[in-house]
C-alpha cells in the first residue's frame, strides 16, 4: 500500500539513533524529507550521511539542546513548520522515589515532558494556520503499566498519554491530528550497550550479549525492534489513516496482558 507519504516533511527529535533513526529511515522509504534534531551534533552528521546515502538531498540535520525553551525554539525557526512532528526525544532514568533527587526529575522532564508540549505549543498554531498537520507523540508502555522502579517515566509517560489524547480532542477542530506511541523495551542501541556491559560483567565477553535478552520477559521471546516500531509511527502518521486522531496506540506484543 502506498502510505502517501511521498514529498511530506516530517521533524524528528532524538533522530539520530535507536527509534528516530528507524522512523527516519522508514519516512525516507516512502519517498518523504526528513529534519532530525538531536544535542549530539558528530552522531547527527554520521546519522544524516548514512540515511543521505539512499536519499541524498532529502535529509537534514539541525543540531539542539531539546531539553531548553532556547534549544526548542532554535529548532522550530531552523525547522519551519513540518507536515509531521515526531516528538522522539527523551530518556528517563530508572529508580524508585527515594533513589532520585528533584533534580533527577525536573532535568528528565524538561527533555521529555516539556520538550514535547513545547514544540507542540509552538508549531500546532502554524499548522492550524496552514490546515493541515500530524504530531505524533513516541511515548512508551511504562505509562500503561507502572512500575515503582520507574516512578519518574511512568509518571511522565502517563502524563504524555493523557496530553496526546486531551490535545487531540482539540486538534480536529483546526484539521491537524494528534497521536501517540507507546512502544515496549525496544532493542534500540540504548538496550544493547546495556546487555553488552551486563555480558561483559556476568560473562566475560560483551559479544554474548543476547545471552543476556532472557525470553521470558519478552512478548514472542523478544524485544520489539526498531524497525517494528517505526513501521507503525509511519501507519499512523499517513493520510491513510486521516480518521485516527486522539489515539495512544500500545506496542507491547500483548504484554501488559500477560504480565511479560
Amino acid at each position: 500500500m502506498d502510505l502517501d507519504l511521498a514529498g511530506k516533511s516530517a521533524l524528528i527529535t532524538g533522530g539520530s539513533k535507536g527509534i528516530g533513526r528507524a522512523v527516519a529511515a522508514a519516512l525516507l522509504a516512502e519517498g518523504a524529507q526528513v529534519t532530525l534534531a538531536a544535542r549530539d551534533a558528530d552522531q547527527l552528521a554520521t546519522t544524516q550521511a548514512e540515511l543521505a546515502a539512499d536519499a541524498p538531498g532529502r535529509v537534514t540535520i539541525v543540531p539542539a539542546d531539546l531539553g531548553t525553551d532556547a534549544g526548542r525554539q532554535a529548532l522550530v525557526e531552523a525547522a519551519g513548520t513540518p507536515d509531521i512532528l515526531i516528538n522522539n526525544a527523551g530518556a528517563i532514568r530508572a529508580g524508585k522515589l527515594a533513589d532520585l533527587s528533584i533534580a533527577d526529575w525536573r532535568q528528565d522532564w524538561e527533555l521529555k515532558v516539556f520538550g514535547y508540549i513545547h514544540l507542540c505549543q509552538m508549531l500546532m498554531p502554524k499548522m492550524a494556520a496552514r490546515g493541515s498537520g500530524t504530531i505524533l507523540n513516541v511515548i512508551g508502555m511504562a505509562g500503561r503499566a507502572n512500575r515503582p522502579a520507574y516512578i519518574s517515566g511512568s509518571a511522565a509517560n502517563a502524563a504524555l498519554i493523557a496530553f496526546t489524547q486531551a490535545l487531540g480532542a482539540e486538534a480536529q477542530a483546526s484539521g491537524l491530528r494528534v497521536l501517540g506511541l507507546n512502544p515496549s523495551p525496544t532493542l534500540t542501541d540504548r538496550m544493547t550497550d546495556f546487555m553488552k556491559r551486563k555480558a561483559a560483567a556476568e560473562l566475560g565477553d560483551e559479544s554474548r550479549w543476547r545471552e543476556m535478552v532472557a525470553p521470558d520477559r519478552f512478548p514472542y521471546g523478544r524485544p520489539a525492534e526498531p524497525e517494528e516500531v517505526a513501521a507503525l509511527a509511519c501507519m499512523l502518521v499517513s493520510p491513510r489513516a486521516s480518521y485516527l486522531n486522539g489515539t495512544v496506540v500500545d506496542l507491547d506484543g500483548g504484554g501488559q496482558w500477560t504480565g511479560t
